[in-house]
């Protein structure tokens, strides 16, 4: 079987492609750069540009499934104009590709989208599941909204559309967890706000297994991929500061200090949002990684 990925290079995007290669399955990508284009048997490349809202027809050949992770990364000072890639790296990625299923014959039955738990309002007593009709009155929760309805857009084709709602990425070569361990290993590690915030995890390997689950078993809908047991930002920190055997003796870092450093990005630190498992659960997927200190362990070793 082959599957079209775009955002083939990124933290989900690379582990997935390897995961799928051992698998035995072939992978069409779109990049944007053309430089990065290969052609192998099992790995080949095409060429888009959301912007402009081109892409290879040739990329849909013999594919299936597309999976799509394409999207400018959160972890960026988020000016005005960065607010606009974010948004617009996502919106438009997505119609490009429902326009290129539109008007082009090909064989896809199955489109799999990133999302993210961005969408669900900050709240330290709220448990929110895929059902909650609550939407985050912010600029990731407005992101969220759009980039999902752009994903429905292509089931109105008669595609089975699965929107997968990302957690924490817990990885040792890039992402939140990278950025955590960065000053713990110098001894100046520190919570973030009130540290009672609900930070709602997962390992890359079971975000990746997540993905794959949903290929394999053709799920449609939303799905929130994210452990089932997510710990507070103090417990976060704490763990991470446990497995590296270092102290941890600085004060949290309020809220007012990061919003000075990061502006409004710092709300990644500081929301809260306590999201459920049990749907992807309920589909038959089994997580590799339960506990966030064997998590963290694991990542960081790699």
């Amino acid at each position: 079987m082959r599957v079209l990925i775009t955002g083939a290079t990124g933290l989900v995007g690379s582990a997935l492609v390897s995961r799928l290669l051992k698998e035995g399955y072939s992978i069409n990508y779109l990049t944007t750069s053309k430089s990065k284009i290969q052609h192998t048997e099992n790995y080949q490349g095409f060429y888009w540009n959301p912007e402009k809202g081109e892409a290879d027809p040739a990329c849909l050949d013999d594919v299936g499934t597309i999976i799509h992770l394409a999207g400018a990364s959160i972890s960026k000072r988020w000016t005005a104009d960065y607010k606009e890639e974010i948004l617009q790296s996502r919106v438009l990625g997505t119609r490009v590709l429902a326009t290129l299923l539109k008007n082009n014959a090909h064989y896809v039955h199955q489109f799999i989208s990133a999302s993210a738990i961005g969408i669900y309002p900050d709240s330290e007593t709220t448990l929110y599941t895929e059902d909650s009709t609550g939407r985050d009155n912010s600029f990731l929760g407005m992101v969220v909204e759009k980039w999902e309805a752009c994903a429905d857009a292509v089931a109105t084709l008669g595609i089975k559309v699965a929107k997968i709602r990302t957690g924490l990425v817990l990885s040792g070569k890039s992402g939140v967890l990278k950025e955590l361990a960065a000053p713990v290993k110098l001894g100046a590690g520190a919570a973030f706000g009130k540290g009672t915030q609900m930070q709602s995890w997962i390992h890359i390997d079971d975000m990746v297994g997540i993905y794959l689950h949903v290929l394999l078993n053709g799920l449609e809908g939303v799905y929130n991929a994210v452990a089932p047991y997510p710990v507070t930002q103090n417990e976060l920190v704490k763990t991470v500061a446990k497995v590296l055997d270092k102290p941890l003796l600085l004060p949290n870092i309020p809220r007012f200090a990061m919003k000075l450093v990061l502006g409004e990005m710092s709300t990644l630190l500081y929301d809260s949002q306590n999201v459920s498992a049990r749907k992807i659960v309920a589909s038959g997927y089994q997580f590799k990684f339960l506990s966030v200190e064997t998590a963290v362990a694991d990542a960081l070793a790699q």
